[in-house]
């Protein structure tokens, strides 16, 4: 039997048997979402929904929790595995299928961790999810590993992912206090809408998989004091040198939190919400800063997004 003892000892017996009693969903184990699974299995989560098609490749291995044992597994019976053996008792379902076909597994999640490259499935995901209120954590991986994101998505409160992919993954522009336009340099997605996949190194994707996984666990343990406070709802990491704003390097191995806002026209989930008030014009430093909405301008896209789910 797994014993709890430290994990306890800073979260607390009240935490711990909240956490045993949910259900985390995680749509694609790769180098990301695997790493999802086991760190939330070794941080006293006991349920898992795990959702892959994909098997385990040689290439993969340098890039996942899983070792030269499972190649030619599904990816999902390795993950499964990887758990049972930090926790017998822990209950995992796994779908070796696309999620796409199986939107009612939902229904049996808390939360749901998204570790897919297709902007089709995550879109799919984002629909289903506001239909059910389910809050989603998303994650990518910036070209090379330079760095990556996390957003938390919560029905009624915020962007869903359609608003949110709209103002960053294309790359936008808004007023800077001077007057001169200050890029925010993000996001690029091949023609069929996949995110382009670059090499770059695992410990790159795991800072991004692990903030991902943090911000679940803190999700669940809501109302415990072992909650802290998010500061807005995306955050963006720098794992090299970046420029996530044109004229400003965000030093390596530090993080930038930004409040993206709802659109108010948002196709997808206008019929979610009461009618917006008028879009403030914000700089943005102060989209940076704290919680604002922001009116913004397209611009050239200067980074890609390397594909996690691998």
């Amino acid at each position: 039997m797994t014993d709890w003892n430290r994990v306890e000892r800073l979260l607390g017996h009240d935490a711990m048997s909240l956490l045993a009693r949910k259900t985390v969903g995680i749509v694609g184990v790769g180098s990301g979402g695997g790493y999802v699974a086991l760190a939330l299995a070794m941080s006293g989560v006991q349920r898992f929904i795990l959702v892959d098609d994909d098997v385990l490749d040689p290439q993969n291995i340098v890039r996942h929790v899983a070792d030269s044992r499972y190649i030619g597994k599904p990816k999902v019976e390795a993950v499964r595995d990887l758990i049972l053996q930090r926790n017998p008792q822990a209950e995992v379902f796994v779908l070796q299928e696309r999620i796409e076909g199986h939107l009612h597994l939902l229904d049996q999640m808390d939360i749901l961790a998204v570790g897919v490259d297709g902007e089709g499935a995550k879109f799919s995901l984002n629909e289903s999810c506001l239909k059910r209120h389910l809050v989603a954590v998303y994650a990518g991986v910036y070209e090379r590993g330079e760095g990556g994101d996390v957003v938390v998505i919560q029905p009624g409160d915020g962007p869903c992912y359609a608003c949110w992919a709209a103002e960053l993954r294309e790359g936008y522009v808004t007023p800077a206090p001077d007057g001169s336009d200050a890029d925010l340099d993000y996001g690029q997605r091949r023609p069929d809408g996949a995110i382009d996949a670059e090499p770059g190194l695992w410990l790159d994707v795991v800072r991004v998989a692990n903030t991902q996984a943090n911000i679940v666990l803190n999700i669940l343990l809501e109302g415990t004091p072992a909650e802290r406070h998010f500061p807005a709802n995306t955050v963006l990491l720098a794992n090299q040198p970046l420029e996530i704003r044109e004229g400003h390097i965000t030093p390596p191995f530090s993080a930038e939190w930004v409040n993206i806002p709802r659109n108010p026209k948002c196709l997808v989930c206008g019929s979610y919400h009461m009618a917006a008030t008028a879009t403030e014009e914000m700089s943005l430093d102060q989209l940076l800063g704290e919680p604002a909405r922001v009116d913004v301008r397209k611009t050239n896209n200067k980074l890609s997004l390397d594909g996690i789910d691998e």
